[in-house]
């Protein structure tokens, strides 16, 4: 990896390159999309053999496309039990951290009688997408459906692409099962997301859709937002590492490549105060690459997205992390704890020397559906709140009405809102 001073004009031009990545950024896929979300709300379950038949070269009907009991108990039959075992020690992890996130219903009530409160309900339908073949990802199964189910959510479907034998990835399967989903359909990409958000003769309209997918799947998402809730439109992965001269080189190139290793637009950052670490690292790095399965992803990643910045301070260093905003946060430093609270951008952080990030990936428990792109500045990570919907409940007495009544009718008037006025002056207009 390129080992450069950090600098405004090179900040610039990191950011400049990490804007290509953007989902903005793929106007012909995004035609397509719409042509598969609208030809999907005007035929139906037709549109989604067709596409099925097109894409994933494979017959499907209204009968063989949702798995059946038997095909889960044979997925069963295919994966080794030790890894059963770590995916229930996994649930049981995730489950107990998004317990955590519950909200629950309030009231008070005021001197006049007045009750004020917010009703905590969960969505009745959720609809996850799970990509399959060689991006097939257990532990984002896990990590979509648990909370979820935590919220308290009525109905969990999921959508993910077979294979050309007609069959969903076995430890795809038995993940889904063991998290709680309701239903499982073999349908994959643009199609699906369509099919979710709008409902068809055979999949139903969800609430909210989430899960991680391809360039089609984040474009269809972004489209029919609005149509349905979405958890977010998801970029390529990320990781940056916060460290001093205390870190461990051969320890943080690992780290750095574990995101990298993802696909060619995964970024991998680190920001050091120490220029021979920031040597170590890059040398470490070269030396990895000789033995990884995925070199050449690695390398195509690192070339295009990967950055080793020299800081002068750790403020500068901390202000530039804060700025990236990224996706994953290692803090490799003596004083990690410290630095710490002073972070208001990343999507997860992980504190000190061994706390990996693939630890988040899989088993911690706090989710690993997180934002992507900058957009920590805003968004957090997936959890039993996007599950949810909070209504306002208001219950007022005629005393206590009467006695707010001149202020809400000089609040309406102000506004140019007469009726709004008169809705609560009729009430009293025989006093």
């Amino acid at each position: 990896m390129k080992i450069e001073r950090l600098t405004a004009e090179s900040f610039r031009d990191m950011q400049k390159s990490m804007l290509k990545r953007s989902p903005d950024s793929y106007p012909a896929e995004e035609a397509v999309v719409r042509d598969i979300i609208a030809h999907v709300k005007e035929e139906g379950d037709a549109a989604l053999f067709d596409y099925e038949e097109r894409f994933d070269h494979v017959k499907l009907d209204r009968e063989t496309i949702k798995v059946s009991a038997e095909e889960i108990e044979e997925a069963y039959s295919l994966i080794d039990e030790k890894l059963v075992d770590v995916i229930r020690k996994a649930i049981a992890r995730i489950r107990r951290f998004h317990e955590e996130q519950k909200a629950k219903s309030w009231f008070i009530t005021e001197e006049n009688g007045m009750v004020l409160g917010q009703k905590v309900t969960a969505m009745e339908r959720v609809g996850v997408y799970v990509p399959g073949g060689k991006a097939a990802y257990p532990s984002s199964v896990l990590m979509n459906i648990v909370p979820a189910k935590v919220a308290g959510v009525d109905e969990i479907i999921m959508c993910t692409p077979p294979g050309r034998d007609g069959k969903v990835t076995p430890t795809t399967l038995v993940a889904a099962h063991e998290a709680g989903a309701d239903v499982i359909y073999k349908l994959g990409g643009a199609q699906a997301v369509a099919a979710m958000a709008f409902g068809t003769e055979t999949i139903p309209k969800t609430d909210k859709i989430t899960g991680p997918g391809n360039i089609y799947v984040a474009l269809a998402k972004k489209a029919v937002y609005g149509f349905v809730s979405i958890d977010s439109v998801a970029g390529p992965s990320e990781i940056t590492v916060l460290a001093d001269e205390t870190a461990n080189a051969h320890h943080v190139a690992a780290d750095l490549l574990s995101q990298a290793e993802h696909d060619q637009l995964a970024s991998a950052v680190l920001v050091t105060t120490s220029e021979k670490l920031a040597e170590e690292v890059s040398e470490e790095i070269e030396g990895y690459l000789k033995t990884l399965s995925r070199a050449d992803i690695i390398r195509a990643s690192l070339d295009h997205f990967g950055h080793i910045f020299v800081a002068e301070s750790m403020e500068e260093a901390i202000r530039t992390v804060n700025e990236i905003a990224p996706e994953h946060l290692e803090i490799a430093a003596a004083d990690a704890f410290l630095l710490m609270p002073k972070i208001r951008n990343a999507g997860a952080i992980f504190i000190g020397h061994y706390s990996s990030e693939p630890l988040g990936d899989y088993f911690a428990g706090p989710n690993h559906v997180l934002p992507t792109n900058g957009t920590a500045r805003f968004f957090s990570a997936l959890s039993v709140d996007d599950f949810v919907k909070k209504s306002s409940i208001i219950y007022c007495s005629e005393d206590a009405l009467r006695e707010l009544s001149d202020d809400i009718i000089t609040f309406a008037n102000a506004e140019g809102l007469t009726a709004h006025a008169n809705s609560v002056a009729v009430r009293f207009e025989n006093d």
